[in-house]
């Protein structure tokens, strides 16, 4: 795997989508009772999502590297929720620490971290899934929607 695909990974976006986050909210804070609160639920509950889903899918004796090829059609559990429960957890602990942090501006992020995750990873990914597992691929997408 070259350099590119090493560090092209949804964790390294998160992080530099993290900072800006962070630089708005710095910035631009803007203090909501009870937000602040709210932001540590959704960042824990992200963290929770993304941590599961990999672990089922490190239990099935798949690949979690947004590049590498799929062993398996990962299709329970979390993944009833979402096709995507891991780029999930990613943009609510964006959401959550934005939140978190006073930066209630900067939420404007969280949907062009989901369009760059679409693009960059998401749909890739998905044609990876149709070429290796066809028909089933193909029922997964059908009755399991994207993100949420």
């Amino acid at each position: 795997m070259g350099l590119r695909q090493t560090i092209d990974i949804p964790p390294v976006w998160l992080l530099g989508f993290l900072g800006l986050s962070y630089g708005v909210a710095q910035l631009w804070p803007v203090r909501v009772p009870g937000l602040s609160m709210l932001g540590l639920v959704l960042a824990a509950l992200g963290l929770g999502l993304l941590l599961g889903a990999a672990a089922q899918m490190l239990a099935r004796r798949t690949t979690v590297h947004p590049h590498g090829a799929p062993a398996v059609l990962v299709t329970g559990g979390l993944f009833r929720l979402s096709r995507n429960p891991i780029y999930l957890g990613d943009a609510l602990i964006l959401a959550g620490l934005t939140l978190w942090w006073d930066g209630a501006v900067a939420l404007v992020l969280v949907p062009v971290f989901v369009g760059l995750i679409t693009r960059r990873f998401i749909r890739p990914e998905e044609a990876r899934l149709r070429a290796g597992f066809g028909p089933a691929a193909e029922a997964f997408m059908a009755r399991t929607r994207r993100w949420i």
